[in-house]
């Protein structure tokens, strides 16, 4: 352990002592050497793999499950460029129809046929990796439960626990509600999230923002949270962090800007978000670094759920994949934008229209598992 993270360790720690009555420090320094304290990295350090679900329900996608199959087949075969991906699935004859759609890759992509799951958004119902002091991998389960019981959700409800015992790591059951899209961390003791989607009686009811973030932090070895307002009932999932703001590292964020006449409900809590986040310090005191990306406007498909945002994206070994929406000008803006942010990785820009138009994204469908 370096001098920087010993210091945030010792600093972490402090601050707990104070909420236990006085307890040493030496005494609770001693504990947590022991127990190797664990923290959810940031998103952009190195990974073993990422994990996905391959969608199957025709009951929710309906007519539009075969096209839409195609499209998180292209993003498997794109994330396999860069590193092993690993795909849960109920079947064996499903997970064959995923690998003859996926086709050859340069890295493995493994199929699990023995997970039950009722929709493929991974980042919410699947685990959060965390990481030990000495490397050692477990996991988190946030309790997914459809977000708000607005989606049947029976079996992804075992999502994380199914895919822990596979990998054969301990998993800590949160004792709040919620979706991994709906927080961000940066791997330093900073959280992002929106109290639309936590502070809400459909997934939390009884508890305070001050419980939901004390168990917050708790969970992913962070110390300082940074709420934002959110909207509530705005959309399924009342409004997740991932679609507005992304850590590009500690200190730097990704942020979603909407058109400059746009003044809808979203583009007003998207500026709201910039006042918040650039008045904002993280846990370490640095002033936030925000760049701002532009919303599409020319769209390829006329579908008006589409989710429009860049923002939501995946950070893989060695490329940063996002998506285009046939917005000559803004794509290529976007495109730029990331290789400033992220210099020497490639930047993948794919069409998703299906899966976009379904609510959600590519951050939304995918979840990375640290390298340990």
């Amino acid at each position: 352990m370096n001098l920087r993270d010993l210091q945030r360790k010792r600093r972490f720690l402090s601050q707990l002592a104070l909420g236990l009555g006085g307890v040493s420090l030496g005494a609770i320094l001693g504990k947590a050497s022991a127990a190797q304290v664990c923290a959810v990295p940031g998103e952009e350090m190195p990974q073993r793999r990422v994990w996905m679900t391959w969608p199957t329900n025709a009951v929710l996608w309906r007519k539009s499950l075969p096209q839409l199959q195609n499209e998180p087949a292209s993003l498997a075969r794109t994330i396999a460029k860069y590193q092993p991906l690993s795909m849960i699935s109920d079947t064996e004859e499903n997970a064959k129809n995923a690998l003859d759609k996926i086709g050859s890759t340069r890295y493995p992509v493994t199929m699990i046929n023995s997970i039950p799951n009722d929709d493929f958004w991974l980042r919410d119902n699947g685990p959060i990796f965390r990481k030990s002091a000495g490397g050692a991998l477990d996991c988190i389960d946030l309790n997914f439960n459809g977000w708000g019981g607005k989606q049947i959700a029976q079996k992804d409800t075992q999502v994380a626990q199914k895919i822990a015992a596979h990998l054969g790591i301990p998993i800590t059951k949160a004792g709040i509600v919620g979706e991994g899209g709906g927080i961000l961390q940066d791997g330093e003791g900073t959280l992002i999230a929106t109290e639309s989607c936590w502070v809400n009686d459909n997934r939390n009811p009884g508890k305070s923002r001050d419980q939901i973030e004390a168990e917050l932090l708790r969970l992913f070895g962070a110390q300082k949270m940074i709420w934002c307002k959110g909207i509530r009932g705005g959309d399924i999932t009342d409004m997740h962090i991932d679609a507005s703001i992304q850590f590009v590292a500690p200190g730097k964020l990704l942020m979603h800007r909407p058109p400059e006449l746009a003044n809808d409900i979203w583009a007003q809590e998207a500026r709201a978000m910039h006042k918040i986040m650039s008045a904002s310090t993280d846990a370490n005191g640095r002033k936030f670094e925000i760049t701002l990306i532009d919303e599409p406007v020319k769209l390829r498909s006329k579908n008006p759920q589409i989710l429009r945002f860049y923002i939501n994206y995946l950070a893989v070994n060695g490329a940063i994949i996002s998506v285009n929406f046939g917005d000559e000008k803004n794509d290529a803006s976007a495109k730029e934008t990331f290789q400033k942010l992220y210099p020497g990785r490639v930047i993948e820009m794919l069409e998703l229209d299906h899966l976009y138009a379904g609510g959600g994204g590519i951050h939304c469908v995918t979840q990375q598992q640290p390298l340990a």
